[in-house]
This record gives structure tokens, C-alpha cells and sequence, in this order.
């Protein structure tokens, strides 16, 4: 005959077991319906980017004097982890631009999705120091900066800063997610982001959920051509929510 306390102790070990064996489960089966659909959104997952077909291969055999340079990667980078429900913001941002010669429908072409190294994709901006910004339309929490120059050959953008705000005169809490000027010119401080070769795997910048609504990509010609040269960028977030 088993004894009651014995049956009382093995029910008690089962309950303990299945209690350490389902912590997730536990710790979210009693959440209300919004806390938990916040706990499932929270849910990181690799960033799957679409990539262009590469049109030149390895690295040049010596950088342009001056540059310091990053060595071209043979594959592209781990991706980043980024929550299951951020998208790409940027074809619904309204665009501007430093160069005031750029129409809207030239500026258009940056978030077509067409991102291959052909010339009728890539959209040139005049010389010197010129920028293109996004309005997301309300604050946003950004995981992801992905932008394309033009990759035709293999030649390294100047003064690439990336930055965000919460105005349109990026006076509001401006912050640099990344910057390889390296003498200054852009006037932000000497950045202390590598330069790079530009290739058909773009930039990927990790934002780490910055908080902001305006998005702005600087640039200063490149080692092939004063102008300023994108093909394409993407912006990963998504609705920031209330503090």
C-alpha cells in the first residue's frame, strides 16, 4: 500500500519539475492580452536583408591615399537581432534633401527597392557636403540605418555620418549613430567609425532602438566622384511607445 504522504511528496516533485521546465510559459500565461502581445513583439530575430548582385570582387589592391579603410568582407556580416515586428519605415517617410535641385520623384528612387548597381537606380546629389533626410511622421524606436551608395566600382564615400533628431532642423536632441569623418570636415567631430569600400552588401548601422522621428544621412563625394551618390536606404523600426 503506497502511502498518502509518499503520493503527496511525488505530486509535489512532479508540479516542482514541470514549474522549472516551463519558465517562459510560466512567467507569461498569466500576462493580460496586451502586456503579453508586448512580450511576443519583444521577441528578437535575425534582420534579413535583400541583397544586389555583387558587380566587383575582392579589395583593391591599395586604398586611396589618406583613407583609412575597413578590408572588403568576402561574405556578408552576421545579421543584426532586431524585435519580430519592426518593418522598413523608410518608403512611407516623407524625403528631403540639402541639395534643393533634387525633385521629390528623383528622391523617390532611394526607397524603390531597386538597389542593383545600374546607373537609371542610383540618384546623385551635387557637390560638397550634402545630406538626405527622412520625416517618419512620429517617433519612432529604430533598430536599423541600411543604405547602398553607388557600388558600380569599388571606391569610399567621405565623410559619411548618420544621425537622428526630433525635428526637421535637427536641433532636438540630435544623436550621431554613426560617423567616419575622419579630419572634421562635416564639422560633427572626428568620427570614430572606419571608412569602408562601398559593395553590394551596403552599410548596416545598428541604431539600437534610438528613439526619433527625423533620420538624416550626410555624405562628401567619394574617392571616384565629387557627387554625392545614393542607390538605396532602409530604416528598420517601429512605433515608439508612451514613457
Amino acid at each position: 500500500m503506497i502511502s498518502p504522504f509518499t503520493t503527496a511528496a511525488r505530486l509535489g516533485r512532479f508540479r516542482l519539475t514541470l514549474a522549472c521546465a516551463l519558465p517562459l510559459f510560466c512567467a507569461t500565461a498569466n500576462l493580460p492580452a496586451d502586456d503579453l502581445a508586448k512580450s511576443n513583439s519583444a521577441a528578437l530575430v535575425p534582420l534579413k536583408l535583400e541583397l544586389p548582385d555583387p558587380v566587383f570582387a575582392g579589395t583593391p589592391k591599395e586604398a586611396p591615399k589618406g583613407v583609412d579603410v575597413e578590408p572588403v568582407p568576402k561574405n556578408p556580416p552576421p545579421p543584426l537581432s532586431v524585435p519580430a515586428d519592426v518593418r522598413n519605415l523608410a518608403p512611407a517617410a516623407k524625403i528631403s534633401s540639402s541639395d534643393h535641385g533634387a525633385s521629390a520623384a528623383n528622391l523617390a528612387k532611394i526607397v524603390d527597392g531597386k538597389k542593383s548597381a545600374d546607373q537609371d537606380s542610383i540618384v546623385m546629389l551635387r557637390k560638397g557636403l550634402q545630406w538626405v533626410q527622412f520625416d517618419l511622421g512620429a517617433p519612432q524606436e529604430i533598430y536599423a540605418v541600411v543604405f547602398w551608395h553607388a557600388h558600380d566600382v569599388a571606391k569610399v564615400y567621405k565623410s559619411v555620418v548618420v544621425q537622428v533628431a526630433d525635428d526637421p532642423d535637427f536641433t532636438a536632441n540630435v544623436r550621431t549613430l554613426f560617423n567616419n569623418d575622419r579630419d572634421n570636415s562635416a564639422g560633427f567631430g572626428v568620427g570614430a567609425d572606419r571608412q569602408y569600400f562601398e559593395t553590394y552588401m551596403g552599410k548596416i548601422v545598428d541604431a539600437k532602438g534610438a528613439r526619433a522621428r527625423y533620420v538624416r544621412l550626410y555624405s562628401h563625394g567619394s574617392t571616384d566622384s565629387a557627387l554625392n551618390e545614393y542607390t538605396e536606404v532602409e530604416i528598420y523600426g517601429r512605433p515608439a511607445t508612451a514613457k
